[in-house]
This record gives structure tokens, C-alpha cells and sequence, in this order.
């Protein structure tokens, strides 16, 4: 069980679990989901940490997709700039590797955006804390337990 699972579980969320075998060869871990688990890219999202004016991380949720605005995510966390949080930093605040990175069960609870375009699914998956697993659930149930918003905040 990764945190993630352990926090949808413990807060009694209804979710699925899928899992399969992540291809080490693969670009992109959100694509890669999407076609091993036959789902729209639409419906599988991305989870990336970025750091608000060069202080606090805070974490965008979009579909695996698109691309992340730093504009639109600096917007919608209350800050002036946006950039992407150095991998080490990423790791250490959240306690999963870079492409397991889920927005549950982090270390360090951050500010999460979602991107509005949840709201246009009855449910995403995003990572559930490994590479090559993934936690379904509805976008209200993950705004809920990261105490989240939703913006557009792809480019």
C-alpha cells in the first residue's frame, strides 16, 4: 500500500486501484497510463510541483495531455511567478519518486490546484504513489481530501 491508497481507504473514499507494467522506455508516464489502461487522456491526470516566488511548492493537477501554465497556476496559489520545483525538492516534500508522484498521502500536505477540467469527468485517475499504479476516484472526492481548488491552469 502506498500513502495515497492508505489516506483514500482511511477517509473511507470510494476508489479504484489499477495497476500495470510501467515500461521504463516510456516518455511519458501520464500517456503511458492512459493507453496500458485504456482509459481517455482526458481522464488521466499529471501531478506536477512547482515553486510559487522562489519560496513554497505547491502542486498542479491537469490531464496527462496538456501542458502546465506557470501564469495560470502562480494565479490561482495567490503568488506573482511560477516555476518548476527541482526534482530533489519534489521528492523530499511529497516522499514519492518523480512519475509516481501522486497529490495523496504526500509527506508535506501542499497547496493543489486542479485543473477545472476535472469538473468534465465523472472520474480521473492520477498516480497512486508508483509508477505504473494508479487510484480512480471523482474529482470532488480528490478536491476534498487534498483540500484543493480547481482553476485552469493549462497553457
Amino acid at each position: 500500500m502506498t500513502p495515497a491508497i492508505n489516506l483514500a481507504k482511511k477517509s473511507k473514499t470510494p476508489h479504484t486501484i489499477h495497476e500495470y507494467t510501467h515500461d521504463a522506455a516510456s516518455e511519458s508516464y501520464g500517456l503511458e497510463a492512459a493507453e496500458k489502461l485504456g482509459v481517455p487522456v482526458t481522464q488521466v491526470f499529471k501531478t506536477l510541483v512547482v515553486k510559487l516566488d522562489g519560496k513554497t511548492l505547491a502542486v498542479g493537477v491537469l490531464p496527462v495531455s496538456e501542458m502546465l501554465s506557470m501564469k495560470a497556476i502562480a494565479k490561482a496559489a495567490g503568488a506573482k511567478k511560477a516555476e518548476m520545483a527541482d526534482p530533489s525538492e519534489v521528492e523530499r516534500a511529497t516522499g514519492y519518486v518523480l512519475g509516481g508522484v501522486s497529490p495523496l498521502g504526500q509527506k508535506k500536505r501542499l497547496k493543489t490546484v486542479i485543473d477545472q477540467s476535472a469538473c468534465d469527468q465523472q472520474t480521473i485517475y492520477v498516480s497512486a504513489g508508483r509508477r505504473g499504479l494508479e487510484i480512480e476516484l471523482s474529482p470532488e472526492s480528490l478536491k476534498k481530501l487534498v483540500s484543493g481548488a480547481y482553476s485552469y491552469i493549462t497553457q
